[in-house]
């Protein structure tokens, strides 16, 4: 399925800006999984492209003393193939993804539990799985319960959140059965369905010798299909947020986001 992506973020500021730093984690890049056949970012300034340590392609931008305002805006179109499996050759060895973060770590509560799901169940697939009908059940989707700063045990304890808790849930669960993990930020688009924001599912490691991630999205209950567009991934939300920075002035901040993907097919 191919999509045409317009994602645009805008800030406007009370008072004018001393400086300001933002990293754009706006970019997807070719897997086995999708084709980017095009994708452009525009800026009121130059862009410096890097790849960080997880194998995005990121930007930063620099704005200077002065403006009221920040604008950035993503385009382009992506051919998503429909298959759950990743080859990852870029990122770092995925034993490191075994390691707890921030916003992905899971208390002795998750610990018990994720435990116990797998508990009898052979194949890293299987328990993955079985681990993703376990946030699903546990973790219901539920907006304006929870912020960008909750974490997988709060979300574990109060059983609702939306597709960024669920994701980290899985994420810290698997690791705590001894599952490499990582966060996955994109795009899902539902045939028929209204224009949808940003999504966020995880990636579970299935031999890491050969790099092969299996996508699950809790949200939906499936693995990841045609339906998803990748942009990112990370130990958690934290490391590949679509943007985040630094800015020195400008009083009060209003941010609003737009995104569209539309089926060329």
């Amino acid at each position: 399925m191919k999509y045409q992506i317009r994602h645009r973020t805008h800030y406007r500021y009370t008072q004018p800006l001393r400086s300001a730093v933002q990293t754009l984690c706006l970019t997807p890049r070719h897997t086995d999984t999708q084709h980017v056949h095009h994708w452009q970012l525009q800026s009121p300034t130059p862009l410096q492209p890097q790849t960080d340590a997880w194998g995005n392609h990121s930007h930063v931008l620099a704005v200077g003393a002065g403006a009221r305002m920040l604008q950035c805006e993503a385009t382009g179109m992506v051919e998503t193939l429909g298959t759950p499996l990743q080859s990852d050759p870029l990122g770092p060895d995925p034993r490191l993804y075994l390691m707890p973060s921030a916003l992905a770590r899971a208390d002795d509560a998750l610990r018990r539990s994720a435990l116990a799901a797998v508990r009898g169940v052979e194949g890293r697939q299987a328990q993955a799985l079985a681990l993703t009908a376990l946030v699903a059940e546990c973790v219901r989707y539920q907006p304006g319960r929870t912020n960008a700063n909750t974490t997988a045990a709060e979300a574990w304890l109060g059983g609702v959140g939306v597709c960024q808790d669920q994701a980290h849930v899985l994420v810290a669960a698997c690791r705590a059965v001894g599952l490499p993990a990582r966060y996955v930020s994109g795009y899902f688009h539902a045939r028929g369905g209204p224009e949808l924001a940003s999504h966020a599912w995880a990636q579970v490691c299935l031999d890491p010798a050969e790099r092969r991630w299996l996508g699950l999205d809790v949200t939906h209950g499936c693995v990841v299909d045609e339906r998803h567009v990748q942009i990112a991934v990370g130990p958690d939300y934290a490391a590949c947020a679509p943007v985040r920075g630094v800015r020195s002035g400008g009083g009060g901040e209003q941010l609003t986001v737009s995104v569209e993907i539309i089926p060329q097919d």
